[in-house]
């Protein structure tokens, strides 16, 4: 392994990056790799972003190797890998504290707590003991070191769902650290708070930023005893450590006014509030003495109104202290406080108002840094404070709306709304005197009118629940829609946001007919020169055309409301993403690609008469990202809008099919022969939906798609196998002959067999595949392959069986049985089985299929009901003699069946109502290709067992059939030797139809 250092230098060129990244990867599966890998990251010799490289995949070694993932292939790390990497990590960890090392040393950081995760404590019992042994008071490097360690391993217990296994953790942990971790808190604390050192002071900052980050670790689960003990050390006025934090001040810790992150006083200072408003959260009984909490409630008062900490890199920590008063609002035992209307008074002029109000920094964003600003202005605050101790409003303008909007909820809705009203009036009367110069009193008026008229706020579906006190569509009609129908021309291009964010936030307010009016409008904004304006314009056409009718799937919009307006827009927002001069910029801007997407997805066929030159402009936007892409968001949604073309077009005017596959195909046909393997996977689900639209003859160059596919390079791509199983699924669907007549059929099971059975984490489009054969290969054909194929099946039942493989071959089973075509019967599977063994039928019924019948989905479960009905009444292997204990168990399973939720594909009445629901607000980031389903190319199946109609009717007649055929002795003995209550009512409710047995 003597070129790795060489591999990773590789790495970092895009020429030789897939083979360098290839040769990594079959390296990782020799033994020692991973201790290569650290020695790299700690050789001082090697270039930094070498070491940097090998220690972060180090980490992801760790993280996704360490033990074997039940539905993964992925070999696990060698057990003596593992114990050498155990007896080094906490070395190399202490070895990389210098400054310079921080980014080394967090990865490292990171893969001890991964492997602690899963080690500790039973492979890893000394762990903390080293850990505590690293502590000192004059080796500050390396104290940092240590305490970073053990945040990184224990601050996951702040979001952790509580375990037994989780508590015995944390009592082995406490058992160990919390003595020493309280004796360190109190060494260094009091050195620092006291004055009594002046040098070092940045690395004392930085052990005490851990230290407080390790409380709130420890405390996040539970309470324990030790830190019960020392509450007031910690929380009493004045003399407590937190309250100390709280007022410590030195310069030398100061950032620079315009540094736009924290500094490390002010990280400090939010991570004791962080803590307090926790603790008034989860702990509020334990402060009998209200004064405590009160203490706190002053001094963030003082933090927030008194402008000391009005840097951008300070956001946190007041935004940190509004959300401390949001809640203790809601907790309703600080209701002295907040009672008095002067204090109320004091709040909104003090605290809300100036931190609503426009700074300078955001103004410039707004012109600078667009996306920035879109994407801080909407992460909107929820109406739920995070039980992790903090509410999810990011800045301080949204921390303010979320005090105010807790005033409304919790018993104080009059009187905030009076008080907020008297500035809102001000803030407008403000830009009537002079809208050029002080068009942000009326911003700051629209965030507070905003702010105090939506009790409850979510980023998808905008207000939820209204403040009835405030008249919305008012307020909208006399100051928002003049600055919404002012394209450009508005006192400042915020306010036309303000407008936009209005309407986007209160959408749920207006009738459908009011917001029909609007739309226009919105597109008219499309134009804008400013970023912003145009982009939130997009954003809001969006969410509303994602509206749905109460209580439904069913879209507000429907086709023929958009079609005046669907392709001006598509044509408008594909302008503005065809401006970017690199892949990067064009790519960069989601949310227009979104509602180009939602734009088709909603008004279908009304598109049909300019799709292809809609359809030309994307591909081209395709072909210009594909040189980097770099953003999955904008990959996925430009992938959609194709397929929704498609999906909506063809049906429409089927004529289009062979326009769009001369558009597509060949830019499809680069994408997987250039392996950009960001595309490749959408590449193959959109070849299958154009294939699967076809009827007749196949044309010929998908058969040149066909040769690639069965070839072993595209299956290596994880991300591209549910693509190619549809893919082939598609030729089996639609040239059935062509295959047999060529032998690639056999290619196929090759496929099946070597790839895709014994994969924990493609098995099942095995049983995808093996559905497609049965359903279009007739048995005289199939008869050849298949005890081969129910051999592989069983050898995977026996050196692997999961849960979710074992679902899949009950349901690919009864699925054989249910056919009634291509001359397969319910015997087929069963007596191939026991062709292999005698007998064996009975026992895999008995043994590996009825254990999990509780485990069948909703979806599968009509035609495993079906094909099990076949199989126990049509079956001459089941009810046999030999087989026949099976017969009552498997009879059982199947009335139980009945008993859940069945889906029934007769009562979907909106066959798009999947597509509709698209809302991909993220992705998976980074480079790594997962599978991204594109819903707008899946079309439901047609029901295979539709003829069957109800299942339970169809069970009765099927009875009846059998008892017509052999008699009712046999059918009535199995039935009453079944153990469930079901089968006796089952006998009432057959008697009753009519079916004396």
């Amino acid at each position: 392994m003597a070129d790795l250092s060489t591999l990773f230098r590789a790495t970092f060129d895009p020429q030789t990056r897939k083979q360098a990244e290839a040769a990594l990867e079959q390296y990782s599966l020799q033994p020692g790799f991973a201790l290569h890998l650290l020695t790299i990251t700690l050789d001082g010799g090697q270039d930094r972003a070498v070491r940097l490289a090998a220690g972060i995949y180090l980490k992801n070694i760790a993280r996704k190797r360490w033990i074997q993932d039940p539905e993964d292939d992925t070999s696990p790390i060698a057990e003596e890998d593992k114990v050498r990497l155990r007896q080094h990590l906490i070395p190399a960890m202490i070895s990389l504290s210098q400054p310079t090392d921080k980014a080394l040393r967090a990865q490292i950081a990171e893969s001890v707590s991964l492997v602690a995760a899963v080690d500790f404590p039973s492979e890893w019992p000394n762990l903390f003991d080293e850990l505590v042994s690293s502590l000192s008071p004059t080796a500050l490097h390396q104290t940092l070191a240590v305490l970073e360690t053990a945040h990184s391993i224990c601050g996951p217990w702040r979001s952790a769902i509580r375990s037994d296994t989780l508590y015995s953790m944390i009592n082995i942990v406490l058992e160990r650290f919390a003595t020493p971790f309280l004796e360190v808190f109190r060494v260094f604390s009091t050195e620092i708070l006291d004055g009594k050192v002046e040098s070092d002071l940045d690395i004392r900052g930085q052990i005490s930023l851990r230290l407080l980050q390790l409380y709130y670790d420890l405390v996040a689960q539970d309470l324990p005893p030790q830190f019960e003990d020392s509450l007031a050390s910690f929380f009493t006025p004045t003399t407590g450590w937190f309250p100390k934090y709280l007022q410590w001040d030195r310069k030398e810790l100061y950032g620079e006014p315009d540094d736009t992150t924290p500094s490390l006083l002010s990280s400090v200072k939010t991570t004791v509030l962080e803590i307090v408003e926790f603790f008034t959260l989860r702990y509020g009984e334990l402060f009998t003495d209200s004064s405590v909490i009160s203490n706190f409630i002053q001094t963030v008062w003082v933090i927030v109104s008194g402008g000391a900490y009005s840097s951008v890199g300070d956001d946190g920590l007041v935004a940190q202290s509004m959300r401390l008063l949001s809640t203790t609002i809601k907790s309703g035992q600080y209701k002295s406080i907040y009672d008095d209307n002067n204090a109320l008074e004091e709040l909104v002029r003090g605290i809300v108002v100036p931190n609503v109000q426009l700074r300078d920094h955001e103004v410039e964003q707004f012109e600078d840094d667009p996306l920035e600003f879109i994407r801080l202005d909407l992460a909107l605050p929820s109406s739920a404070v995070a039980s992790s101790g903090g509410g999810d409003a990011t800045t301080r303008r949204q921390a303010a709306a979320e005090v105010i909007r807790s005033l409304v909820s919790n018993g104080y809705e009059v009187q905030a709304t009076e008080i907020v009203s008297k500035w809102v009036n001000l803030g407008l009367q403000e830009y009537a005197k002079n809208p050029g110069d002080n068009w942000k009193s009326k911003s700051s008026a629209i965030y507070l009118i905003s702010a105090v008229a939506a009790r409850s706020v979510t980023t998808q579906k905008g207000v939820t629940s209204v403040n009835p006190l405030v008249n919305i569509v008012q307020f909208f009609s006399e100051h928002i829609a003049q600055d919404l129908q002012s394209v450009g021309t508005a006192a400042h291009a915020i306010l036309e946001v303000d407008a936009i964010r209005f309407l986007y936030t209160f959408r749920n307010q207006l009738t459908k007919e009011q917001l029909l009016s609007v739309l226009p409008v919105l597109v008219q904004h499309l134009t804008s020169s400013s970023y912003v304006v145009y982009t939130y314009s997009a954003i809001a056409i969006e969410r509303i055309l994602f509206m749905k009718h109460l209580h439904t799937v069913r879209p507000l919009m429907e086709p023929i409301d958009v079609a005046s307006i669907a392709q001006p827009a598509i044509e408008m927002l594909l302008t503005k993403m065809e401006a970017g001069k690199t892949p990067e910029k064009i790519a960069e801007n989601e949310y227009l690609m979104k509602c180009v997407m939602r734009i088709i997805i909603t008004a279908r066929d009304k598109l049909a008469a300019g799709h292809a030159a809609t359809l030309g402009r994307i591909v081209a936007i395709l072909g210009a990202v594909s040189k980097n892409p770099s953003n999955p968001n904008f990959n996925q949604y430009t992938f959609e809008s194709v397929s929704a073309l498609i999906r909506f077009v063809v049906p429409a005017v089927p004529a289009s099919l062979s326009a769009f596959e001369q558009s597509l195909l060949p830019a499809l046909t680069y994408i997987i022969q250039e392996d950009i393997d960001q595309f490749v996977p959408y590449a193959f689900q959109i070849v299958s939906q154009l294939l699967e639209l076809n009827h007749g003859q196949i044309p010929d160059f998908y058969q040149n798609f066909l040769a690639g596919v069965l070839q072993p390079a595209p299956w290596q791509q994880k991300g591209s196998v549910p693509g190619l199983v549809r893919l082939i699924r598609a030729y089996l669907d639609k040239d059935t002959g062509h295959l047999l007549q060529t032998k690639r059929i056999e290619t196929v099971f090759g496929i099946i067999q070597l790839r895709l059975i014994p994969s924990k984490l493609n098995d099942g489009w095995a049983f995808e595949l093996l559905n497609g054969t049965v359903s279009n290969v007739p048995l005289p054909s199939m008869q050849q392959y298949l005890r081969d194929l129910v051999m592989s099946l069983l050898n995977r039942l026996r050196t692997s069986r999961t849960d979710k493989f074992v679902v899949g071959l009950v349901h690919w089973i009864c699925y054989t049985a249910s056919l009634e075509t291509g001359s397969y019967t319910p015997d087929t599977i069963p007596d191939v089985i026991n062709g292999i063994q005698t007998q064996l039928w009975g026992s895999i019924l008995k043994d590996v299929m009825l254990p999990v019948m509780a485990k069948i989905p909703p979806q599968n479960k009509r035609v495993v009901i079906v094909g099990l009905t076949r199989i126990l009444f049509r079956g001459q292997a089941t009810v046999s003699l030999q087989n026949s204990q099976p017969w009552p168990m498997a009879f059982d399973a199947l009335l139980q069946l009945f008993g859940s939720q069945v889906h029934d594909p007769a009562k979907d009445d909106d066959p798009d109502a999947g597509i509709t629901s698209i809302d991909y607000e993220e992705q998976t980031a980074g480079y790594q290709v997962a599978y991204s389903k594109l819903a707008a190319s899946e079309v439901a199946r047609p029901d295979p067992v539709e003829y069957a109609g109800d299942p339970k009717e169809y069970l009765m007649a099927e009875l009846a059939r059998a008892v017509t055929r052999t008699g009712s002795g046999v059918w009535r003995g199995l039935i009453e030797r079944c153990q469930h209550p079901a089968a006796g009512a089952f006998l009432q409710e057959y008697a009753a139809a009519g079916h004396p047995i």
